[in-house]
Order: C-alpha cells, then structure tokens, then sequence
C-alpha cells in the first residue's frame, strides 16, 4: 500500500504545498492546532521540525524557534505524542524533519518504530549520511512505512543526484540556495537554471522546491519547475507574531497559493 505521501504525489496535479514549523512553537502544546490549522487552509502536506541546539543549516528565524521550542520543554518523545494527536483528525502527510543527533539519541531503530505507529508518513534528516541510510537504517524506515527525503543544492553532483533519486520513494527536497533557511524575495537567474536543469533530469521522484520560498510570487515560480514548494522561515515569521493562530494560518496559506 502507498503511503500518504506517495498518494499524494500520485494523485495531484496542482502545484503543492508544504508548510515547515518547528513543533512546541510558539507554544509548547501548539504543534497539534497549526497542523489542523494547515489543513484546514489547504496546505499539502506538513513538515514538523525537531528542534535541536545546534541547527547548522537554518537561519535565524528557525534557530530562534528551535531555541523557544526548547526552553518550552519539547522532546522528541513528545512530538511523537502529539503526532499521535494530530493523526486523530489530520489526514495529510505529516513529515518530521530534523539533525540526525536527536534521532541517535533516541534510537534510529526505535525512532523508525514509533514514528511510523505515530502516523508520520516521512523523515528529512538533513545529515544522514547515504551509505549509512543505504547500509545501517533503511530496511528499519522501509519497515515502518517511512519514506527518508533527502536534500539536494545547486552544488551537488548529477552521479549525487542520481544516487538520491535511486534511493528515495517519497520526494526529493531541492534547495534553492547553498546557504542557510530563510524568506527572500525572488530566485536569481542562476538558481531558475538550476531549477530547469533539475526538471531536464526527469527524476523517478518529484522534487520540491524550499529555502526561500516567502510569498505567491516565489512559490509561483518555484512551482513551473518541481511539484511545488515548501515554505518555513516566513511561516515560522508569522506564528512568533501571531495573536489567532488559526485565523492567522489561514490567512497566510491563501496568500502564498491564491
């Protein structure tokens, strides 16, 4: 049986959208309403963020939540208690994404275990190493019905490429910039051709575009070359600010897909 993700894919052919946030932010006991909030405006699917101390990759508007998220008291143990929540009366794809530490710790193994009886249907884990997915920890995320995505920049190789789209059943991640997470206004000429030479690729695998993605323009854009894109910094932007997050949720997913 294909998992949500893979059905999705399947059976879509407008543009998505996939809305990154980081869980236990702004509130602790908040990840549960903006999932159902997301769906309820129409978002695709969902990227949870598992905070850690240390995100290398993001910008500051990710590090700040994943600072707050912290100090709220979120553990990983929880965020897949409140997946559990949000499965009850959310039905898009629910992804988790986060640095391969927190999962060490918890147990690769035992993390594939819960978090496909948790109702996650996808992982990025932004530093997994290949041959060690390959190797060590895929049948444990085949076996839980968990599809692994992995991350792709304008400076990765074709034969790297290649050997991601071989990999992967769920969708490839590509982003935009080889720089860190965050809004900006618009893609430079390099970065649309990176984009079309992605498409020209004709992968096994549907990629969405991510890093960047900030308003209707860019998930426009970003949209005439993969599947459709994922946006976190700007949404992560509006919930620190945000006074009704359900009100507000809404608001912000029209604007970006109207």
């Amino acid at each position: 049986m294909k998992n949500r993700l893979q059905q999705l894919f399947a059976n879509t052919k407008k543009p998505l959208l996939s809305v990154f946030y980081t869980a236990g932010f702004p509130k602790l006991d908040d990840t549960s309403l903006i999932a159902a909030s997301l769906e309820k405006a129409g978002a695709d699917l969902v990227e949870i963020g598992i905070p850690f101390s240390d995100p290398v990759a993001d910008g500051p508007t990710i590090q700040q939540s994943n600072k707050v998220a912290l100090e709220n008291g979120i553990t990983l143990p929880l965020i897949l208690q409140q997946v559990r929540e949000i499965r009850k009366a959310v039905n898009i794809p629910i992804i988790l994404m986060g640095y391969l530490n927190p999962v060490m710790q918890y147990g690769v193994e035992r993390f594939a275990k819960d978090a496909g009886a948790a109702g996650v249907d996808g992982v990025i884990l932004p530093d997994m190493p290949l041959a060690e997915y390959e190797r060590d920890y895929r049948k444990a995320f085949d076996d839980n019905g968990l599809l692994l995505t992995f991350l792709i920049s304008p400076t990765t190789s074709e034969e790297r490429i290649r050997k991601i789209d071989q990999l992967s059943s769920g969708f490839i991640y590509a982003v935009s910039a080889s720089s860190t997470t965050g809004a900006k206004s618009g893609f430079a000429p390099a970065q649309m051709e990176y984009f079309e030479r992605l498409k020209k690729m004709k992968l096994k695998n549907p990629f969405l575009i991510g890093f960047g993605i900030s308003n209707n323009d860019t998930f426009k854009q970003a949209s005439q070359f993969g599947a459709g894109a994922i946006v976190g910094s700007a949404f992560v932007n509006m919930l620190k600010d945000s006074k009704d997050i359900g009100k507000d949720v809404e608001v912000f997913v029209k604007e970006l897909i109207s």
